[in-house]
């Protein structure tokens, strides 16, 4: 009887803590992270998911990408609630980054800021020549370079294959940024470049002069190293 009344006790104090066990794992299960939820907004990947008890979106940039980091960030009551926020707040972000760019004195073109262009510069996929002008450019400062300088510091053996090039990065990083031309200001192979920077003074009638970055260009290409 003794023996038959302690098996007892023994299997129904099992049972119990097999209850406490199994209560506890779907206690923790509530906190467990759901799976990522995929989407996009304009020109940002947006991840979205319920991450320690929260529902969260973020943005980061669009894959394949070398850019890194979240773009921004925002919560909700609901999956859908924290991905409206999110959208609300990148549309915020580019109406502030757009009313802030400053007119160019020569063109009258809105240049980006050096945050647009940081961002561009590491999202656009620029060939190893395109980024070698860039980056000369941006070390000639405010002199600029000659079509033959640069043709030569990107290894082209024309001064028109390099202009093309350039002029087809400029077209990338406008693509990217949302960035438009004045009606009929587009007029040659060369117009990507009003993207990018401007023409310095012309010496004489053999020199349409220098190609000179955007100073928030040239920043963030240093920055870009």
């Amino acid at each position: 009887m003794t023996r038959f009344n302690t098996e007892v006790r023994t299997a129904t104090g099992r049972n119990l803590f097999k209850d406490k066990k199994k209560k506890k794992g779907a206690e923790r299960s509530s906190d467990t992270p759901s799976a990522v939820r995929l989407g996009e907004h304009g020109r940002y990947q947006i991840k979205s998911g319920r991450l320690s008890g929260e529902y969260v979106a973020r943005a980061f940039p669009k894959p394949p990408t070398n850019a890194r980091g979240m773009i921004a960030e925002a919560r909700g009551a609901t999956e859908e609630a924290a991905i409206a926020a999110l959208h609300d707040v990148i549309d915020a972000r580019e109406i502030r980054r757009t009313d802030d760019r400053r007119a160019d004195p020569k063109t009258g073109f809105p240049v980006p800021s050096t945050e647009e262009f940081v961002e561009a510069v590491a999202q656009v996929t620029l060939s190893r020549p395109q980024r070698a002008m860039l980056t000369a450019l941006a070390l000639a400062d405010n002199e600029g370079l000659s079509e033959g300088r640069l043709a030569s510091e990107a290894g082209y053996k024309s001064k028109a294959s390099a202009n093309r090039a350039l002029a087809s990065a400029g077209l990338l990083i406008a693509s990217y940024l949302s960035l438009e031309a004045n009606p009929g200001a587009l007029t040659s192979e060369h117009d990507g470049m009003m993207f990018l920077g401007c023409r310095g003074q012309q010496t004489s009638d053999d020199d349409p002069g220098n190609w000179i970055l955007h100073t928030e260009l040239r920043e963030a290409v240093l920055t870009a190293g």
